[in-house]
Formats: structure tokens, C-alpha cells, sequence
């Protein structure tokens, strides 16, 4: 299964709308957490929230995660070690009031387990290339202070260095 979140803030109709269909190609179940946004998908299962049980539920039995570039979703991947390709949404179509999911999504690339892509292209190639991988991240220890230091620091004065 791949779960797609936007988030609990706001609706994310591009990658909603890019994901279902993309999903209609896919050998397997995609459960999508839609937000607020006016999307609605008809080739994948959806929600507009989840509890927070739900959500965690649905990370852990995921293949790959695919989501914005919000810090919850990031933390939940690493803490339940799913790959994570992030679409970080772009204030210049409307999506978010600056560009601060781009920025994360920059500080992020590279990352083991975490793929970002921008477009349709990208994002499919992506997808693909982790479900024929099975991409699974090396056991090893609980997400480490580093990362949590790094979410603190941005959240406190927006600046993301690891």
C-alpha cells in the first residue's frame, strides 16, 4: 500500500489530482489523506483527516510514503523507517504563503530513504523505482537528536541545517 498526506493544515490538489493518477497504473493500493482540499480522487481511497492512531496505523503498514514537505510526515517515515518521496508544495501556484516546503525539500534530498520530486515525471519515475525496490531502510536507531534538534531549530527561527 502507498499512503499519500497532505498534511492537516491545508488541501494539496496537485498532488492529490497528479497521484490518482498515477494510481491508476499502480500494482497496488493507494490511500490518500486529502486535507481540505476540492479534489476528489477516483482512483485511490481517501480521507480528508485521520486520527492520529489511523494515520500511524497507515505509515506502519505502508510501502512508500508519498507527501509535502511538512515536518510531521518526515518524522513519521523516519520513525517508522518508510521511504518518503516529498512534493513540497510552491507559493507561487498558490499552494503555501512562501516557499519553506522547497527549502526543507532541498535540506532533505539525499537523505536515506527520503527521494523528492517537483513534477508528474519526476514523481511517477520515483514512485516506480521504489516499489520495484521494495525499498526498505536499514534497521538501526530511532530517529536521533540531530534530526529533532534540526526540526526544533526550524520551527524556532526557520532555518533547516542538519
Amino acid at each position: 500500500m502507498i499512503l499519500v498526506t497532505v498534511g492537516t493544515q491545508l488541501g494539496f490538489d496537485r498532488l492529490i489530482r497528479l497521484m490518482d493518477e498515477i494510481a491508476l497504473h499502480l500494482p497496488t493500493t493507494v490511500v490518500a489523506q486529502i486535507g481540505a482540499g476540492s479534489f476528489i480522487p477516483r482512483n485511490m481511497q481517501y480521507h480528508r483527516s485521520l486520527e492520529p492512531s489511523r494515520f500511524l496505523e497507515l505509515v506502519e503498514n505502508a510501502r512508500v510514503i508519498v507527501g509535502h514537505a511538512g515536518v510531521g510526515t518526515v518524522l513519521a517515515a523516519e520513525k517508522y523507517r518508510k521511504p518518503l518521496i516529498v512534493f513540497p508544495r510552491s507559493a507561487g501556484l498558490g499552494e503555501h504563503r512562501n516557499d519553506h516546503q522547497a527549502a526543507t525539500a532541498s535540506a532533505l534530498a539525499g537523505r536515506q530513504g527520503i527521494s523528492v520530486a517537483t513534477d508528474r515525471d519526476e514523481l511517477e519515475r520515483t514512485l516506480r523505482r521504489g516499489l520495484r525496490s521494495e525499498l526498505e531502510l536499514p534497521l538501526g536507531p530511532k530517529p536521533g537528536p540531530s534530526l529533532l534538534a534540526a526540526v526544533a531549530r526550524f520551527v524556532e527561527t526557520g532555518e533547516l541545517a542538519f
